[in-house]
């Protein structure tokens, strides 16, 4: 059973032109790292906010670990962890106030979540500053806080939005080479969307590029790039099929 299943999926929104997403269909295998890449507008944002439950498919299905997104979506989120692109924090609270609160959420409690907590604020270097609030991090400080919010519960499938965005590079290196350990140490499925390619290209077992609503191509990056001529590189392979043109949505 893969990790997420996405069959003929279709959303048009509301008084749109076109679709946002036009008959996608996709399988990411479990316990990989799965890029899901494309230009702004070309359908990444909601294709994973239907698979959170925050949007709803004009039609078509979309099923994550077996569970139909449609109809069994409590099921669903205690299984995922998921890490938007805008810092999801409360900028007056401490890094430790935030990560016992959703903790809390996740119902965990007591020692469990203390343990938790102090292991990965030291796995992130942000012990030192655990008890300072989120509105006087810096942007990586921030980030790495987000990501730890997104795990503390185990998730089987962790979802990931632009999670280096505006990042330091010893902030950016420290969150990649995390995800890869607990990739493999874990199991842990993680879909993941970036422009960082060359990030991509090094991180991910498995990438598909979607434009203009629809998937483009999908496998293993270094498979792709050797299939296209005067292919280099995850980035060249990527302006090759998406073209040029600069993206403004």
């Amino acid at each position: 059973m893969p990790a997420v299943s996405i069959h003929s999926l279709c959303k048009t929104y509301k008084d749109a032109v076109e679709p946002s997403l036009n008959s996608i269909s996709l399988e990411i295998p479990r316990a990989t790292i799965f890029g899901f890449l494309g230009p702004n507008g070309a359908g990444k944002t909601t294709t994973l906010s239907i698979l959170c439950g925050l949007v709803k498919a004009t039609s078509g299905s979309a099923k994550i670990l077996g569970k139909d997104v449609s109809k069994e979506l409590k099921e669903i989120k205690k299984c995922i962890g998921m890490v938007p692109q805008d810092i999801a924090l409360f900028p007056s609270l401490t890094g430790q106030e935030n990560l016992t609160y959703f903790g809390n959420l996740y119902g965990l409690k007591g020692k469990v979540l203390e343990n938790k907590i102090e292991h990965y604020l030291d796995t992130f270097g942000l012990t030192n500053n655990a008890h300072k609030r989120v509105s006087q991090y810096s942007g990586g400080m921030k980030r790495r806080i987000n990501l730890i919010a997104g795990i503390l519960h185990d998730p089987q499938l962790l979802i990931l939005d632009e999670p280096t965005v505006g990042v330091d590079v010893q902030s950016r290196k420290m969150i990649s080479d995390f995800l890869k350990s607990y990739n493999k140490a874990n199991g842990i499925t993680i879909l993941y969307t970036s422009h960082m390619l060359d990030e991509a290209e090094k991180l991910c077992d498995e990438v598909a590029i979607i434009d203009h609503g629809k998937i483009v191509t999908q496998g293993a990056p270094q498979a792709l790039i050797a299939q296209q001529e005067n292919c280099h590189s995850l980035e060249a392979l990527f302006i090759q099929l998406t073209g040029r043109s600069v993206r403004d949505h």
